[in-house]
């Protein structure tokens, strides 16, 4: 005799007669059937979500780095010509440069009253180490220098561009200058932690984040 899956059920049915449905019932099954449906789509989500987990490392982790950190320096002066802007680099460790020049270009603004600064250029791993723009590096010192400014960039590192990562990797962006004292010179107090990015093909790149302190 074949066997008949109609009748293989381990729940009791209730005969019709002795249910009745009501419009209290009803809305308490759709809820039910939407709060299964919530759970289950906040469960799959979690699941192929990306997980972005941060650790605390106290030595830095970039060891071949060569003692040297990249710096990426984009800066406009508006009031000030090309010709008179150079890059000054020191630190603890007895480098003094003057004029730095590798890895930069000038571009005139204003029609050629300003000039928009961009460099790349590396700086020693060190307790100290400063770098600024300035004129000292000009065959002429201009009587009345106009160091007004605007950062557009100023980062430390390889550059992460991906979008879900948060953080100070340039914190100057966007500091604006432009109505500050024209004779007056602007200090940027840094303070740089090594970061590292790990991507999901086990990739590493290692970034600076940084705060800043005015002087």
């Amino acid at each position: 005799m074949p066997f008949d899956f109609r009748r293989f059920d381990i729940y009791r049915k209730v005969p019709k007669d002795l249910t009745q449905p009501t419009f209290t019932g009803a809305i308490i099954s759709v809820c039910c059937c939407f709060f299964i449906l919530f759970l289950f789509l906040s469960e799959l989500t979690g699941f192929i979500a990306t997980e972005i987990v941060n650790e605390l490392y106290v030595d830095d982790p970039d060891k071949d780095s060569g003692g040297k950190i990249e710096v990426n320096l984009n800066i406009s002066l508006p009031n000030l010509h090309c010709e008179l802007i150079g890059l000054d680099i020191q630190d603890e460790m007895g480098r003094h440069e003057v004029g730095h020049i590798d890895n930069s270009m000038k571009i005139p603004l204003n029609n050629g009253d300003g000039c928009r600064f961009e460099g790349h250029f590396s700086i020693n791993k060190a307790s100290w180490s400063n770098f600024h723009v300035s004129t000292h590096s000009a065959t002429a010192q201009p009587q009345n220098p106009d160091m007004t400014h605007i950062i557009h960039k100023l980062s430390f590192g390889d550059k992460l561009q991906v979008w879900n990562i948060h953080g100070a990797f340039n914190a100057l962006e966007g500091a604006d200058r432009l109505s500050s004292n024209p004779l007056a010179s602007h200090d940027y107090i840094l303070k740089i932690v090594p970061t590292v990015y790990e991507d999901m093909s086990g990739k590493q790149r290692y970034s600076y984040q940084y705060t800043v302190a005015n002087k």
